[in-house]
């Protein structure tokens, strides 16, 4: 009986592994197999770090008309249910977006765009392009003098192998670089809106898995060796790293702007379209946060009070969470970051 059921566990355990790998192929390598498993590890302590501070993961909302906040993405899953929340505030909220028409009508499906005090302005963005990103950041200098929330929200998972038009591979482009660029093109907005009693906020949407994640200098694109997990925790890590030091060259400076990142949870969204869990839905929908719920700690970083003033954190379902080593490392920080100046051309090191 006792083997019969330990059998059972087993079987449970192998079938758990294959309807939530990072991909839908097999590992091919021990490498690979060595990726998934440490996934495997680091999924499962997010659903029980999700679960056991369920009654934390909570943010006020509040009116707070005249703030304008840009988000980039926010059409679907995670960032709809922040542009939801950041239009109850009565914030205006420009939304960064492939396609502008779609994400207006996304948007008002959920809420009534003609009562709200919220006013939501849509503009073309597709942040893996560093041309669309400048555009942007142009258009946004012209008509704001002032920013006072930046959420650097759109994001790829697990994507198969690409380079963009400008050289870099997919998820280090649109999760990480072009964002590093929009931030610092909208620096001069940012700092102009922040005050010593409230300072102007941004928030990087990261994940949990940048625990494992390793920045590989000597192959930053993954040109001479790909996986798409191994990819995608290496621009996860990136953020945070960015965040960390950006938030001491603002702190050296006396600027009253704060930068944080954010885990939202494991999120039931489209970001898993291309992992093993599109086979089995009821997982997701049984184990996974919604995404109204994912998108409390991202708001939460973005205007709760209560951390005013508390630039450089890790946030996880609204606590402070666990960081990679290197983030805790100042002179690791600040070699990323002056790597990714280079990467992009920046003569300024903000």
């Amino acid at each position: 009986m006792i083997g019969i059921i330990l059998l059972l566990v087993l079987v449970v355990i192998i079938a758990g592994f294959y309807f939530s790998k990072t991909t839908k192929d097999m590992p091919k390598s021990w490498y690979e197999w060595k990726t998934e498993f440490r996934y495997q590890f680091i999924g499962m302590t997010g659903l029980i770090h999700d679960f056991s501070n369920e009654s934390n993961d909570r943010v006020e909302l509040y009116k707070q008309p005249g703030r304008v906040a840009i988000i980039t993405g926010g059409n679907r899953g995670i960032g709809l249910r922040i542009v939801e929340k950041l239009l109850a505030c009565d914030i205006t909220v420009i939304m960064g977006v492939r396609d502008p028409q779609s994400a207006e009508a996304a948007v008002s499906k959920i809420v009534d765009l003609k009562t709200t005090k919220g006013k939501l302005i849509c503009e073309q963005l597709d942040v893996g392009e560093l041309k669309s990103v400048r555009q942007f950041a142009a258009k946004i200098q012209k008509d704001y003098p002032k920013v006072d929330i930046l959420i650097n929200n759109a994001g790829i998972m697990f994507a198969p192998f690409k380079l963009t038009s400008d050289g870099f591979e997919s998820h280090l482009a649109i999760n990480y670089l072009g964002h590093f660029l929009l931030t610092h093109l909208l620096l001069p907005q940012l700092k102009a809106a922040g005050t010593a009693s409230q300072r102007a906020r941004v928030v990087n949407v990261s994940s949990c898995v940048n625990l494992i994640g390793r920045i590989n200098y000597n192959d930053i694109n993954g040109e001479k060796y790909y996986y798409p997990a191994t990819a995608y925790s290496q621009s996860k890590l990136a953020q945070i790293l960015a965040t960390r030091h950006l938030q001491n060259l603002l702190d050296k400076e006396g600027a009253y702007v704060q930068v944080n990142v954010v885990h939202p949870g494991i999120v039931d969204t489209d970001l898993f379209e291309h992992s093993a869990t599109t086979s089995v839905p009821f997982f997701k929908k049984l184990c996974f946060k919604t995404p109204e719920r994912g998108s409390r700690t991202v708001v939460y970083a973005a205007i709760a009070p209560e951390i005013e003033g508390q630039g450089g954190i890790y946030f996880s379902n609204c606590v402070k969470g666990p960081m990679h080593p290197a983030a805790k490392n100042a002179e690791k920080c600040e070699k990323f970051f002056n790597y990714t100046c280079e990467l992009l051309k920046l003569n300024e090191k903000q």
